[in-house]
Protein backbone atom coordinates (compact mmCIF):
# COMPACT_ATOMS: atom_id res chain seq x y z
CA UNK A 1 0.00 0.00 0.00
CA UNK A 2 1.68 3.27 -1.01
CA UNK A 3 0.40 7.07 -0.28
CA UNK A 4 -1.27 9.02 -3.16
CA UNK A 5 1.68 10.34 -5.16
CA UNK A 6 0.58 14.27 -5.09
CA UNK A 7 0.85 17.16 -8.18
CA UNK A 8 4.19 18.23 -8.96
CA UNK A 9 4.85 21.17 -10.92
CA UNK A 10 6.52 20.62 -14.24
CA UNK A 11 7.97 24.11 -15.15
CA UNK A 12 5.56 25.39 -17.46
CA UNK A 13 3.49 28.44 -16.39
CA UNK A 14 0.67 27.62 -19.21
CA UNK A 15 -0.33 24.31 -17.87
CA UNK A 16 -2.46 25.65 -15.27
CA UNK A 17 -6.11 27.23 -14.73
CA UNK A 18 -7.07 30.01 -12.69
CA UNK A 19 -7.15 27.41 -9.55
CA UNK A 20 -3.63 25.75 -10.54
CA UNK A 21 -5.73 22.78 -12.00
CA UNK A 22 -4.91 20.86 -14.81
CA UNK A 23 -8.37 20.65 -15.98
CA UNK A 24 -9.94 24.14 -15.05
CA UNK A 25 -9.19 27.05 -17.32
CA UNK A 26 -10.08 26.12 -20.84
CA UNK A 27 -12.21 23.08 -20.94
CA UNK A 28 -11.12 22.46 -24.87
CA UNK A 29 -7.63 22.39 -23.68
CA UNK A 30 -7.83 20.05 -20.68
CA UNK A 31 -6.86 17.38 -22.36
CA UNK A 32 -3.19 18.73 -23.07
CA UNK A 33 -2.66 19.20 -19.53
CA UNK A 34 -2.39 15.66 -19.10
CA UNK A 35 0.30 15.16 -21.60
CA UNK A 36 2.06 17.74 -19.95
CA UNK A 37 1.77 17.10 -16.63
CA UNK A 38 4.36 14.59 -15.25
CA UNK A 39 2.23 13.26 -12.44
CA UNK A 40 -0.79 12.90 -14.53
CA UNK A 41 0.61 11.72 -17.48
CA UNK A 42 0.47 7.78 -18.65
CA UNK A 43 0.96 8.14 -22.28
CA UNK A 44 -0.40 5.06 -24.49
CA UNK A 45 -1.59 3.56 -20.75
CA UNK A 46 -4.28 5.88 -20.91
CA UNK A 47 -7.17 3.42 -21.50
CA UNK A 48 -10.08 4.60 -24.29
CA UNK A 49 -12.43 5.71 -21.46
CA UNK A 50 -10.13 7.94 -20.00
CA UNK A 51 -9.04 9.39 -23.23
CA UNK A 52 -13.17 10.23 -23.97
CA UNK A 53 -14.17 11.64 -20.53
CA UNK A 54 -10.65 13.89 -20.04
CA UNK A 55 -10.07 15.20 -23.39
CA UNK A 56 -7.71 13.49 -25.29
CA UNK A 57 -9.17 12.07 -27.86
CA UNK A 58 -6.72 12.43 -30.93
CA UNK A 59 -4.10 13.80 -29.05
CA UNK A 60 -2.85 10.52 -28.79
CA UNK A 61 -2.31 7.57 -31.57
CA UNK A 62 -5.09 4.92 -31.23
CA UNK A 63 -2.76 2.06 -29.38
CA UNK A 64 -3.07 1.39 -25.75
CA UNK A 65 -0.18 -0.17 -23.70
CA UNK A 66 -0.36 -1.92 -20.60
CA UNK A 67 2.70 -0.90 -18.29
CA UNK A 68 4.29 -4.05 -18.70
CA UNK A 69 5.16 -3.28 -22.71
CA UNK A 70 5.50 0.61 -21.95
CA UNK A 71 8.50 -0.39 -19.67
CA UNK A 72 9.79 -3.00 -22.07
CA UNK A 73 9.89 -0.08 -24.75
CA UNK A 74 11.80 2.08 -22.29
CA UNK A 75 14.16 -1.09 -22.09
CA UNK A 76 14.69 -1.51 -25.49
CA UNK A 77 15.22 2.40 -26.64
CA UNK A 78 18.10 2.49 -23.74
CA UNK A 79 19.57 -0.57 -25.44
CA UNK A 80 19.87 0.76 -28.69
CA UNK A 81 21.54 4.28 -27.04
CA UNK A 82 25.50 3.65 -27.41
CA UNK A 83 26.71 5.60 -24.62
CA UNK A 84 25.99 6.34 -21.04
CA UNK A 85 25.32 10.01 -21.20
CA UNK A 86 22.54 9.51 -23.99
CA UNK A 87 20.49 6.86 -21.53
CA UNK A 88 21.12 9.17 -19.12
CA UNK A 89 19.42 12.04 -20.88
CA UNK A 90 16.44 9.49 -22.39
CA UNK A 91 16.12 8.69 -18.82
CA UNK A 92 15.41 12.52 -17.66
CA UNK A 93 13.30 13.27 -20.27
CA UNK A 94 10.95 10.23 -19.41
CA UNK A 95 11.40 11.50 -15.88
CA UNK A 96 10.10 14.70 -17.13
CA UNK A 97 7.15 13.44 -19.19
CA UNK A 98 5.95 10.93 -17.68
CA UNK A 99 7.54 10.60 -13.93
CA UNK A 100 5.44 7.40 -12.60
CA UNK A 101 6.87 5.28 -15.91
CA UNK A 102 10.11 6.50 -14.99
CA UNK A 103 10.46 5.24 -11.49
CA UNK A 104 8.29 2.19 -11.88
CA UNK A 105 11.13 0.79 -14.70
CA UNK A 106 14.00 2.39 -12.18
CA UNK A 107 12.50 0.11 -9.60
CA UNK A 108 12.06 -2.93 -12.06
CA UNK A 109 15.45 -2.47 -13.26
CA UNK A 110 17.94 -1.02 -10.60
CA UNK A 111 20.98 -3.10 -11.65
CA UNK A 112 20.32 -1.96 -15.19
CA UNK A 113 19.71 1.64 -14.60
CA UNK A 114 20.72 2.85 -11.13
CA UNK A 115 24.90 2.94 -12.96
CA UNK A 116 22.74 5.30 -15.22
CA UNK A 117 20.96 7.50 -12.71
CA UNK A 118 23.38 7.68 -11.13
CA UNK A 119 27.37 6.83 -10.25
CA UNK A 120 29.05 6.54 -12.25
CA UNK A 121 26.95 7.94 -15.33
CA UNK A 122 26.37 11.42 -12.95
CA UNK A 123 30.36 12.03 -12.43
CA UNK A 124 29.82 12.84 -16.88
CA UNK A 125 26.46 14.53 -16.26
CA UNK A 126 27.79 16.73 -13.91
CA UNK A 127 30.65 17.59 -16.45
CA UNK A 128 28.46 18.59 -19.26
CA UNK A 129 25.62 19.64 -16.96
CA UNK A 130 25.63 23.12 -17.93
CA UNK A 131 25.80 22.20 -21.72
CA UNK A 132 23.03 19.43 -21.19
CA UNK A 133 20.86 21.82 -19.28
CA UNK A 134 17.28 21.62 -20.40
CA UNK A 135 14.22 22.08 -17.98
CA UNK A 136 15.09 22.90 -14.52
CA UNK A 137 14.81 20.25 -11.61
CA UNK A 138 14.95 21.54 -7.74
CA UNK A 139 16.12 25.31 -6.51
CA UNK A 140 19.36 27.05 -7.34
CA UNK A 141 20.14 29.89 -4.40
CA UNK A 142 22.76 32.04 -5.45
CA UNK A 143 24.97 34.24 -2.59
CA UNK A 144 23.08 37.23 -4.47
CA UNK A 145 19.77 35.29 -2.61
CA UNK A 146 21.28 36.05 0.56
CA UNK A 147 19.05 37.80 2.91
CA UNK A 148 15.89 36.14 1.03
CA UNK A 149 16.64 32.58 0.96
CA UNK A 150 13.17 31.54 2.61
CA UNK A 151 11.37 33.54 0.01
CA UNK A 152 13.09 32.13 -3.08
CA UNK A 153 12.61 28.57 -1.26
CA UNK A 154 8.53 29.11 -1.70
CA UNK A 155 8.60 29.37 -4.97
CA UNK A 156 8.88 25.58 -4.48
CA UNK A 157 5.93 24.57 -5.63
CA UNK A 158 5.51 21.61 -3.02
CA UNK A 159 4.57 23.05 0.20
CA UNK A 160 5.25 19.49 1.90
CA UNK A 161 8.91 18.99 1.61
CA UNK A 162 10.32 16.54 3.57
CA UNK A 163 13.74 15.64 2.07
CA UNK A 164 16.65 18.13 0.70
CA UNK A 165 19.69 17.13 -0.85
CA UNK A 166 21.69 19.85 -1.08
CA UNK A 167 25.73 20.74 -2.49
CA UNK A 168 27.39 23.67 -3.01
CA UNK A 169 29.60 21.72 -5.57
CA UNK A 170 33.11 21.91 -3.99
CA UNK A 171 34.16 18.26 -4.72
CA UNK A 172 31.82 16.31 -7.08
CA UNK A 173 32.90 12.54 -6.83
CA UNK A 174 36.12 12.66 -7.38
CA UNK A 175 36.25 15.41 -10.10
CA UNK A 176 36.70 18.71 -7.94
CA UNK A 177 35.01 21.90 -7.73
CA UNK A 178 32.20 21.59 -10.47
CA UNK A 179 30.23 24.68 -9.37
CA UNK A 180 26.38 24.72 -10.02
CA UNK A 181 27.26 21.83 -12.37
CA UNK A 182 27.04 20.10 -8.57
CA UNK A 183 23.25 20.10 -9.13
CA UNK A 184 23.30 16.19 -10.95
CA UNK A 185 24.02 15.35 -7.83
CA UNK A 186 21.26 16.17 -5.60
CA UNK A 187 18.92 15.08 -8.38
CA UNK A 188 20.30 11.66 -8.74
CA UNK A 189 20.33 11.18 -5.28
CA UNK A 190 16.31 11.92 -4.45
CA UNK A 191 15.75 9.80 -7.48
CA UNK A 192 17.34 7.16 -5.58
CA UNK A 193 15.30 8.45 -2.53
CA UNK A 194 12.11 7.27 -4.53
CA UNK A 195 13.05 4.42 -6.22
CA UNK A 196 14.71 2.34 -4.02
CA UNK A 197 13.11 3.32 -0.41
CA UNK A 198 9.55 4.84 -2.07
CA UNK A 199 10.10 8.53 -0.31
CA UNK A 200 7.41 10.09 -2.37
CA UNK A 201 9.11 12.60 -5.40
CA UNK A 202 6.46 15.47 -5.00
CA UNK A 203 8.16 15.43 -0.72
CA UNK A 204 11.97 16.02 -1.85
CA UNK A 205 13.87 18.86 -3.14
CA UNK A 206 17.25 19.16 -5.24
CA UNK A 207 19.41 21.95 -4.01
CA UNK A 208 22.61 24.39 -5.19
CA UNK A 209 23.99 26.45 -3.10
CA UNK A 210 25.93 28.42 -5.72
CA UNK A 211 28.76 30.77 -4.31
CA UNK A 212 30.76 30.56 -7.45
CA UNK A 213 33.41 28.20 -8.64
CA UNK A 214 37.00 28.33 -8.71
CA UNK A 215 37.37 26.07 -11.65
CA UNK A 216 38.72 28.47 -14.21
CA UNK A 217 37.37 25.98 -17.19
CA UNK A 218 33.86 26.64 -16.01
CA UNK A 219 34.24 30.59 -15.51
CA UNK A 220 35.35 30.69 -19.11
CA UNK A 221 32.81 28.00 -20.38
CA UNK A 222 30.09 30.15 -22.47
CA UNK A 223 27.60 28.02 -21.70
CA UNK A 224 28.42 27.73 -17.83
CA UNK A 225 24.82 27.78 -16.04
CA UNK A 226 26.20 29.60 -12.10
CA UNK A 227 27.68 32.53 -10.74
CA UNK A 228 30.53 33.31 -12.32
CA UNK A 229 33.37 34.25 -9.75
CA UNK A 230 35.44 32.38 -7.41
CA UNK A 231 33.79 30.98 -4.33
CA UNK A 232 32.91 33.67 -1.39
CA UNK A 233 34.54 32.31 1.92
CA UNK A 234 34.77 33.18 5.48
CA UNK A 235 32.21 34.90 7.34
CA UNK A 236 29.79 35.71 3.90
CA UNK A 237 29.91 32.20 2.72
CA UNK A 238 29.00 30.72 6.60
CA UNK A 239 26.13 33.60 6.82
CA UNK A 240 24.54 31.97 3.60
CA UNK A 241 24.82 28.62 4.65
CA UNK A 242 22.75 29.62 8.08
CA UNK A 243 20.46 31.48 6.10
CA UNK A 244 19.34 28.35 4.20
CA UNK A 245 19.17 25.74 6.92
CA UNK A 246 17.14 28.41 9.46
CA UNK A 247 15.14 29.01 6.17
CA UNK A 248 14.88 25.46 4.78
CA UNK A 249 13.22 24.27 8.58
CA UNK A 250 10.91 27.66 8.64
CA UNK A 251 9.60 26.80 5.15
CA UNK A 252 9.32 22.91 5.40
CA UNK A 253 9.19 21.67 9.04
CA UNK A 254 11.66 21.30 12.06
CA UNK A 255 12.13 17.84 11.07
CA UNK A 256 12.75 17.91 7.23
CA UNK A 257 15.85 16.36 6.63
CA UNK A 258 18.46 18.14 4.84
CA UNK A 259 21.68 15.76 3.41
CA UNK A 260 24.69 17.83 2.63
CA UNK A 261 26.94 16.12 -0.27
CA UNK A 262 29.78 16.74 -2.05
CA UNK A 263 30.73 19.41 0.19
CA UNK A 264 34.63 20.71 0.17
CA UNK A 265 36.55 18.62 2.91
CA UNK A 266 37.09 21.93 4.97
CA UNK A 267 33.68 22.94 5.00
CA UNK A 268 32.12 19.20 5.46
CA UNK A 269 33.19 18.38 8.76
CA UNK A 270 33.04 22.08 9.97
CA UNK A 271 29.23 22.57 8.75
CA UNK A 272 28.28 18.51 10.30
CA UNK A 273 29.63 19.89 13.63
CA UNK A 274 28.00 22.75 13.78
CA UNK A 275 24.23 21.63 12.57
CA UNK A 276 24.00 17.98 13.50
CA UNK A 277 22.89 18.65 17.04
CA UNK A 278 20.14 21.34 15.61
CA UNK A 279 18.84 19.83 12.90
CA UNK A 280 17.73 16.63 11.43
CA UNK A 281 21.29 16.50 8.58
CA UNK A 282 23.58 14.22 7.93
CA UNK A 283 26.77 14.37 5.28
CA UNK A 284 26.46 11.49 3.05
CA UNK A 285 30.35 11.68 1.92
CA UNK A 286 31.36 11.23 6.01
CA UNK A 287 28.33 9.32 7.30
CA UNK A 288 26.60 7.15 4.31
CA UNK A 289 30.00 6.08 2.73
CA UNK A 290 31.28 5.30 6.13
CA UNK A 291 28.18 3.02 6.72
CA UNK A 292 28.33 1.06 3.94
CA UNK A 293 32.16 0.60 3.72
CA UNK A 294 32.01 -0.25 7.73
CA UNK A 295 28.97 -2.78 6.45
CA UNK A 296 31.44 -4.67 3.84
CA UNK A 297 34.12 -4.92 6.68
CA UNK A 298 31.38 -6.47 8.55
CA UNK A 299 29.82 -9.05 6.00
CA UNK A 300 33.81 -9.41 4.94
CA UNK A 301 34.33 -11.21 8.05
CA UNK A 302 31.96 -13.94 7.55
CA UNK A 303 35.16 -14.69 5.13
CA UNK A 304 37.77 -14.26 6.74
CA UNK A 305 37.29 -15.18 10.17
CA UNK A 306 38.40 -12.52 12.71
CA UNK A 307 36.88 -10.10 14.85
CA UNK A 308 36.61 -6.69 13.16
CA UNK A 309 39.29 -5.67 16.29
CA UNK A 310 41.77 -8.19 14.74
CA UNK A 311 42.10 -6.24 11.24
CA UNK A 312 44.63 -3.61 10.82
CA UNK A 313 43.19 -0.88 8.83
CA UNK A 314 45.26 0.75 6.16
CA UNK A 315 43.67 3.78 4.23
CA UNK A 316 44.70 5.42 1.02
CA UNK A 317 43.43 8.78 1.49
CA UNK A 318 42.21 10.76 4.56
CA UNK A 319 39.33 13.19 3.53
CA UNK A 320 35.93 12.96 4.23
CA UNK A 321 35.27 9.14 3.27
CA UNK A 322 38.02 7.81 5.02
CA UNK A 323 38.02 9.64 8.21
CA UNK A 324 34.12 8.57 8.39
CA UNK A 325 34.70 5.66 7.98
CA UNK A 326 37.43 5.31 10.36
CA UNK A 327 35.33 6.65 13.14
CA UNK A 328 32.65 4.59 12.48
CA UNK A 329 34.99 1.50 12.18
CA UNK A 330 36.28 2.87 15.85
CA UNK A 331 32.70 3.13 16.96
CA UNK A 332 31.91 -0.49 16.09
CA UNK A 333 35.27 -1.59 17.57
CA UNK A 334 34.41 0.08 20.96
CA UNK A 335 30.70 -2.14 20.74
CA UNK A 336 32.89 -5.28 20.43
CA UNK A 337 34.89 -4.39 23.79
CA UNK A 338 38.12 -2.60 22.51
CA UNK A 339 39.24 0.66 24.40
CA UNK A 340 38.99 3.32 21.81
CA UNK A 341 42.68 4.04 22.28
CA UNK A 342 43.19 0.59 21.10
CA UNK A 343 40.67 0.83 18.28
CA UNK A 344 42.28 3.93 17.02
CA UNK A 345 45.83 2.05 16.86
CA UNK A 346 44.18 -0.16 14.82
CA UNK A 347 43.96 2.41 11.73
CA UNK A 348 46.83 3.67 9.40
CA UNK A 349 45.63 6.75 7.20
CA UNK A 350 47.89 7.98 3.66
CA UNK A 351 47.32 11.45 2.76
CA UNK A 352 49.22 13.14 0.05
CA UNK A 353 52.24 13.79 2.39
CA UNK A 354 52.18 10.10 3.27
CA UNK A 355 52.07 8.15 6.17
CA UNK A 356 49.99 9.98 9.11
CA UNK A 357 52.41 10.10 12.44
CA UNK A 358 53.01 11.90 15.10
CA UNK A 359 55.53 15.00 14.84
CA UNK A 360 55.53 14.83 10.63
CA UNK A 361 58.19 17.00 9.48
CA UNK A 362 55.90 17.29 6.00
CA UNK A 363 53.17 18.65 8.86
CA UNK A 364 49.38 18.82 6.58
CA UNK A 365 48.13 17.39 9.86
CA UNK A 366 44.29 18.82 10.40
CA UNK A 367 42.56 18.51 13.18
CA UNK A 368 40.20 15.47 12.07
CA UNK A 369 43.39 14.01 10.49
CA UNK A 370 44.98 14.41 14.55
CA UNK A 371 43.05 11.47 16.48
CA UNK A 372 44.64 9.19 13.58
CA UNK A 373 48.49 9.63 13.82
CA UNK A 374 49.97 7.39 15.18
CA UNK A 375 54.13 6.68 16.42
CA UNK A 376 55.86 5.69 13.08
CA UNK A 377 58.80 6.81 10.98
CA UNK A 378 57.55 8.60 8.14
CA UNK A 379 56.84 6.78 4.75
CA UNK A 380 55.86 8.55 1.42
CA UNK A 381 55.59 5.08 -0.61
CA UNK A 382 52.24 3.27 -0.29
CA UNK A 383 54.07 0.09 -1.49
CA UNK A 384 56.69 0.01 1.70
CA UNK A 385 53.62 1.47 3.89
CA UNK A 386 52.18 -1.69 2.83
CA UNK A 387 54.86 -4.01 3.23
CA UNK A 388 55.95 -2.48 6.62
CA UNK A 389 52.24 -1.70 8.40
CA UNK A 390 51.07 -5.20 7.07
CA UNK A 391 47.20 -4.59 6.71
CA UNK A 392 44.19 -6.66 6.91
CA UNK A 393 42.10 -4.37 4.65
CA UNK A 394 43.37 -1.91 2.37
CA UNK A 395 40.40 0.82 1.70
CA UNK A 396 41.07 3.59 -1.11
CA UNK A 397 39.07 6.53 -1.00
CA UNK A 398 41.80 9.09 -2.07
CA UNK A 399 40.27 8.92 -6.35
CA UNK A 400 43.86 7.90 -7.38
CA UNK A 401 43.61 5.33 -10.51
CA UNK A 402 45.65 2.45 -10.31
CA UNK A 403 47.46 3.32 -6.57
CA UNK A 404 46.76 0.11 -5.83
CA UNK A 405 49.56 -1.32 -8.59
CA UNK A 406 50.25 -5.05 -9.04
CA UNK A 407 52.96 -5.36 -6.48
CA UNK A 408 50.91 -3.67 -3.00
CA UNK A 409 48.28 -6.07 -4.76
CA UNK A 410 50.43 -9.19 -4.39
CA UNK A 411 51.96 -8.27 -0.83
CA UNK A 412 48.36 -7.90 0.28
CA UNK A 413 47.69 -11.33 -0.72
CA UNK A 414 51.28 -12.07 0.22
CA UNK A 415 50.39 -11.15 4.34
CA UNK A 416 46.72 -12.42 3.98
CA UNK A 417 45.75 -15.59 3.48
CA UNK A 418 42.06 -13.30 1.97
CA UNK A 419 42.93 -9.68 1.66
CA UNK A 420 40.13 -7.04 2.05
CA UNK A 421 40.67 -4.86 -0.70
CA UNK A 422 37.99 -1.86 -1.03
CA UNK A 423 38.61 0.61 -4.23
CA UNK A 424 36.22 3.07 -2.83
CA UNK A 425 37.04 6.20 -5.14
CA UNK A 426 34.34 7.38 -7.82
CA UNK A 427 33.52 7.18 -10.57
CA UNK A 428 34.73 4.27 -12.00
CA UNK A 429 38.31 6.07 -13.85
CA UNK A 430 39.01 7.49 -10.13
CA UNK A 431 38.61 3.95 -8.75
CA UNK A 432 42.48 3.21 -6.84
CA UNK A 433 42.22 -0.43 -9.34
CA UNK A 434 39.59 -2.42 -11.23
CA UNK A 435 38.20 -5.64 -9.78
CA UNK A 436 39.91 -7.78 -12.20
CA UNK A 437 43.30 -6.38 -11.10
CA UNK A 438 42.23 -7.08 -7.73
CA UNK A 439 40.94 -11.20 -8.72
CA UNK A 440 44.23 -11.57 -10.30
CA UNK A 441 47.10 -10.31 -8.77
CA UNK A 442 45.44 -11.66 -5.58
CA UNK A 443 45.13 -15.19 -7.21
CA UNK A 444 41.59 -15.03 -6.53
CA UNK A 445 42.03 -15.06 -2.59
CA UNK A 446 40.95 -11.11 -2.08
CA UNK A 447 37.64 -9.95 -0.42
CA UNK A 448 36.90 -7.33 -3.10
CA UNK A 449 34.17 -4.04 -3.46
CA UNK A 450 34.48 -0.93 -5.08
CA UNK A 451 32.47 2.58 -5.08
CA UNK A 452 31.57 1.78 -8.96
CA UNK A 453 30.21 -1.33 -10.42
CA UNK A 454 32.74 -3.48 -11.83
CA UNK A 455 31.87 -6.85 -14.24
CA UNK A 456 32.36 -10.31 -12.67
CA UNK A 457 35.72 -11.91 -13.08
CA UNK A 458 36.18 -15.37 -13.84
CA UNK A 459 39.68 -16.76 -12.14
CA UNK A 460 40.58 -20.29 -12.78
CA UNK A 461 36.92 -21.27 -13.29
CA UNK A 462 35.49 -19.56 -10.25
CA UNK A 463 33.81 -16.36 -11.31
CA UNK A 464 33.29 -13.42 -8.79
CA UNK A 465 30.81 -10.90 -8.52
CA UNK A 466 32.39 -7.40 -7.40
CA UNK A 467 30.24 -5.59 -4.66
CA UNK A 468 29.53 -2.56 -4.93
CA UNK A 469 30.10 -0.53 -2.05
CA UNK A 470 27.58 2.64 -2.91
CA UNK A 471 26.05 4.58 -0.51
CA UNK A 472 22.71 3.59 -2.19
CA UNK A 473 22.48 0.93 0.00
CA UNK A 474 22.37 3.06 2.94
CA UNK A 475 21.21 6.91 2.68
CA UNK A 476 17.78 5.85 1.05
CA UNK A 477 16.51 3.76 4.01
CA UNK A 478 18.30 6.01 6.63
CA UNK A 479 16.01 8.89 5.32
CA UNK A 480 12.84 6.94 5.24
CA UNK A 481 12.62 5.76 8.65
CA UNK A 482 14.24 9.56 9.73
CA UNK A 483 11.30 11.03 7.57
CA UNK A 484 9.03 8.98 8.91
CA UNK A 485 9.13 9.11 12.56
CA UNK A 486 9.21 12.58 12.95
CA UNK A 487 13.32 13.29 13.85
CA UNK A 488 14.58 16.23 14.89
CA UNK A 489 18.59 15.36 15.00
CA UNK A 490 20.49 12.51 13.74
CA UNK A 491 23.55 10.66 15.94
CA UNK A 492 26.14 9.38 14.17
CA UNK A 493 25.26 6.07 16.09
CA UNK A 494 22.14 5.29 13.15
CA UNK A 495 24.54 4.50 10.66
CA UNK A 496 26.61 1.69 12.77
CA UNK A 497 22.57 0.87 13.33
CA UNK A 498 22.23 0.42 9.45
CA UNK A 499 25.97 -0.83 8.68
CA UNK A 500 24.98 -3.78 10.56
CA UNK A 501 21.51 -3.89 9.06
CA UNK A 502 23.21 -4.00 5.37
CA UNK A 503 25.46 -6.29 6.47
CA UNK A 504 23.24 -8.92 7.93
CA UNK A 505 20.96 -9.11 4.69
CA UNK A 506 24.02 -10.13 2.89
CA UNK A 507 23.79 -14.34 2.35
CA UNK A 508 26.18 -16.97 2.42
CA UNK A 509 25.18 -17.39 -1.52
CA UNK A 510 26.31 -13.44 -2.35
CA UNK A 511 29.79 -14.49 0.08
CA UNK A 512 30.29 -17.61 -1.73
CA UNK A 513 30.10 -15.28 -5.09
CA UNK A 514 32.54 -12.53 -4.01
CA UNK A 515 29.34 -9.97 -3.35
CA UNK A 516 29.64 -8.55 0.00
CA UNK A 517 26.20 -6.65 -0.69
CA UNK A 518 22.74 -7.88 -1.38
CA UNK A 519 22.21 -8.00 -5.33
CA UNK A 520 20.85 -4.50 -6.52
CA UNK A 521 17.67 -6.40 -7.91
CA UNK A 522 17.05 -6.75 -3.93
CA UNK A 523 17.54 -3.07 -2.81
CA UNK A 524 14.07 -1.68 -2.60
CA UNK A 525 13.70 -4.37 0.17
CA UNK A 526 16.99 -4.07 1.74
CA UNK A 527 16.15 -0.03 2.04
CA UNK A 528 13.01 -1.05 3.89
CA UNK A 529 14.74 -3.46 6.28
CA UNK A 530 16.97 -1.06 7.27
CA UNK A 531 15.01 1.67 7.90
CA UNK A 532 12.69 -0.84 10.27
CA UNK A 533 15.87 -1.16 12.22
CA UNK A 534 16.81 2.08 12.71
CA UNK A 535 13.26 3.67 13.35
CA UNK A 536 13.38 1.16 16.00
CA UNK A 537 16.65 2.48 17.41
CA UNK A 538 15.35 6.07 16.83
CA UNK A 539 12.01 4.99 19.08
CA UNK A 540 14.74 3.08 21.80
CA UNK A 541 16.83 5.90 22.28
CA UNK A 542 14.13 8.55 22.51
CA UNK A 543 15.07 10.32 19.25
CA UNK A 544 11.86 9.93 17.12
CA UNK A 545 8.81 12.19 17.67
CA UNK A 546 5.92 10.62 15.53
CA UNK A 547 3.33 9.00 18.09
CA UNK A 548 2.37 6.44 18.72
CA UNK A 549 5.04 4.11 17.67
CA UNK A 550 4.14 1.58 15.36
CA UNK A 551 4.29 -1.59 16.85
CA UNK A 552 5.43 -3.37 13.19
CA UNK A 553 8.01 -0.99 11.64
CA UNK A 554 8.24 -2.71 8.30
CA UNK A 555 4.68 -2.41 7.56
CA UNK A 556 4.57 1.20 9.10
CA UNK A 557 6.73 2.46 6.78
CA UNK A 558 5.73 0.10 3.76
CA UNK A 559 2.14 2.29 4.20
CA UNK A 560 4.20 5.60 3.34
CA UNK A 561 5.99 4.69 0.44
CA UNK A 562 5.39 5.92 -2.88
CA UNK A 563 5.07 2.68 -5.49
CA UNK A 564 4.63 4.43 -8.66
CA UNK A 565 1.13 3.96 -9.56
CA UNK A 566 -0.72 5.22 -11.88
CA UNK A 567 -4.61 5.25 -11.11
CA UNK A 568 -3.42 6.84 -7.22
CA UNK A 569 -1.61 9.74 -9.21
CA UNK A 570 -4.78 10.14 -11.42
CA UNK A 571 -7.44 9.77 -8.82
CA UNK A 572 -5.26 12.42 -6.15
CA UNK A 573 -6.30 14.88 -8.57
CA UNK A 574 -9.41 13.96 -10.75
CA UNK A 575 -10.76 10.48 -9.47
CA UNK A 576 -11.43 8.19 -12.36
CA UNK A 577 -13.51 5.46 -12.60
CA UNK A 578 -15.04 3.32 -15.13
CA UNK A 579 -17.88 5.40 -15.35
CA UNK A 580 -14.99 8.41 -16.42
CA UNK A 581 -14.41 11.09 -14.72
CA UNK A 582 -16.03 12.83 -11.58
CA UNK A 583 -15.37 16.90 -11.63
Amino acid sequence: MGQSNQKVYDGSVDHFGSNGDPCCGDSSKRGIYYLRDPVLCKGLKFSAQERENLGLRGLLPPSIRCLESQMQAVIENIDRLEDSLSKYMYLRQLQDYNQNLFFKVLMEHTDKLMPIVYTPTVGLVCIKYSLIFQRPRGIFLTIQDAGRIYDVLGNWPEKEVRAIVVTDGERILGLGDLGANGMGIPVGKLALYTALAGVPPNKTLPVTLDVGTNNEKLLSDPYYIGMRHKRIRGREYDDFIEEFMEAAIKRFGRSCLIQFEDFGNENAFRLLKKFQERYSTFNDDIQGTASVAVAGILASLKITDLKLSQNVFLFQGAGEAALGTADLLVMAMEQEGVSRVEATRRIWMVDSKGLIVKNRETGGITEHKARFTQEHEHLTNLEDIVKTIKPTVLIGASAQKGVFSESILRTMAENNERPVIFALSNPTDKAECTAEQAYTFTEGRCVFASGSPFDPVTIEDQTFYPGQGNNAYIFPGVALAVIECGVHTIADQVFLVAAKALANQVKQEDLEEGRLYPPLKNIRDVSVQIAAKVAQFLYVEGMATRRPEPDDKVAFLRSKQYTADYEMATSHRHPVTSKGLHH
